[in-house]
């Protein structure tokens, strides 16, 4: 009745597979995900919490609010940071972005 294809091309298109054929785009696509964003982002993540942990009196820092300033006291939560002469403001551990090196703040 099919007058376009023929009866005998039509049931030789159905192939039977095994099913795994299917899960190996799935496979590829998981390890894509992971070594181009889950690892880099653990990476820096452990980078972070080993940077607040190693915090210390006198350590020149910068927020992830832009401020930069001198840690003044520490406590397990919180951090005192003086942003000027005789300006200090108290912030999170957890909000500090990056550690500056030594004098950097002086030369402003």
């Amino acid at each position: 009745m099919s007058f376009f294809i023929s009866d005998a091309m039509a049931e030789g298109a159905a192939a039977t597979g095994s099913g795994w054929e299917g899960l190996i785009p799935l496979v590829l696509l998981f390890f894509v995900f992971y070594f181009l964003l889950i690892r880099p982002q653990q990476k820096k993540v452990k980078e972070h919490k080993a940077l607040v942990s190693e915090l210390k009196k006198g350590d020149e820092v910068v927020t992830y609010g832009g401020l930069g300033g001198k840690v003044r006291d520490i406590s397990d939560s919180f951090c005192d940071v003086e942003i000027a002469d005789n300006v200090i403001v108290k912030i999170d551990r957890q909000n500090i972005s990056r550690l500056l090196p030594k004098g950097t703040l002086k030369g402003e």
